[in-house]
């Protein structure tokens, strides 16, 4: 990427910099520099003093953006939306990526906010997409969807796992849960509160959203600042009140603090598959559940968690399986241990 942007001068955007290498580099050679990335681990390793926390102004446009691009075709029809109505026409747009996560449709999803897309050779099994001519176009992201399974309007941006859609996983996790929840679904404000519940990996807002329709005082965490977005609006959607948290893990939940942990969580951290985040997630949540609290997760069937959530949560049953996905329910108890 920097070698196909050439000499960097003037103000350079730097979005979704992994380990803050492009950035640095920019600053190196003169630049005036800002970087924003959506995932908080990632935004943590950029230099400080030019983090960009938007929102996106004209006061200060780029004339070169260097972008590491998402996998979803549907990240980068979105990201390219919101930087063709910041970007001039004759800004330039370098957007890299291996070559194995690439495809033809995302020289497609940049056409739609650009006039000219060309993809450079491949090299080291990396290739990049240039793009220029910003135009903005009718924005389809965030995009809205009704569940009817689920009685739920999900909005979500283009960068959100499984987008507005209801994924597999999560429709596992919420059929099992139904089952052990009589609660009728509630209108705004006339059953009280269930409990405190965290919605760990929040991504759409599905399950935050579902447990807040049930009278739970939800909060929901993520360390993407898109999907605690599309939280926040599927959650007004619905008439619900959750609380959002960027945060890695837990972060500064307080111990014994929650009644129900409920989590989808991701096993792929970009394109690298990555079980690590969910560990520790699980040692954690022995110390913020209150005695007597329940974790309930839905994952991979051939992921190792099960001896995870016996050790530091406490009595786990599996609840549901099909051919992909198991449903665990872990009962916090006072003799459980839980390492930070």
């Amino acid at each position: 990427m920097i070698d196909e942007a050439g000499p960097l001068s003037g103000r350079v955007f730097v979005l979704d910099d992994v380990d803050g290498s492009i950035t640095r580099e920019a600053i190196r050679q003169g630049a005036d520099v800002r970087a924003w990335s959506d995932d908080v681990r990632e935004q943590s390793k950029l230099p400080r003093a030019h983090v960009f926390d938007g929102p996106l102004t004209a006061d200060w446009v780029p004339d070169t953006v260097l972008w590491r691009l998402p996998r979803a075709v549907s990240g980068v029809e979105d990201l390219a939306e919101s930087l063709s109505t910041w970007l001039t026409p004759s800004a330039r747009v370098i957007a890299g990526a291996r070559v194995k996560h690439m495809t033809i449709a995302q020289n497609a999803a940049l056409e739609r906010s650009f006039a000219h897309v060309t993809a450079s050779r491949g090299r080291q099994r990396s290739r990049v997409l240039h793009a220029t001519g910003a135009r903005p176009s009718l924005a389809r992201w965030p995009m809205r969807r009704y569940l009817t399974e689920l009685d739920l309007t999900v909005i979500a941006r283009g960068t959100v796992f499984a987008t507005n859609r209801l994924d597999d996983g999560t429709r596992l996790l919420l059929r099992t849960l139904s089952r052990i929840t009589s609660q009728p679904r509630r209108q705004p404000s006339s059953l009280p509160t269930a409990g405190v519940a965290i919605d760990l990996g929040s991504g759409s807002g599905i399950i935050a959203s579902w447990l807040g329709v049930r009278g739970y005082t939800v909060t929901a965490i993520d360390v993407s600042q898109h999907a605690l977005q599309s939280t926040r609006l599927t959650a007004n959607a619905n008439q619900v009140q959750v609380g959002t948290r960027r945060s890695d893990g837990f972060g500064r939940t307080p111990d014994a603090s929650a009644d129900l942990i409920v989590s989808n969580p991701p096993y792929h951290r970009g394109a690298a598959k990555d079980s690590t985040p969910t560990i520790e997630m699980i040692r954690r949540a022995g110390a913020v559940l209150r005695p007597g609290g329940e974790l309930w997760l839905v994952y991979n069937s051939h992921l190792p968690y099960l001896p995870e959530l016996r050790r530091h949560v406490g009595v786990t049953t599996i609840e549901a399986r099909d051919r992909n996905y198991i449903v665990t329910r872990s009962l916090k108890q006072p003799e459980a241990l839980s390492e930070v």
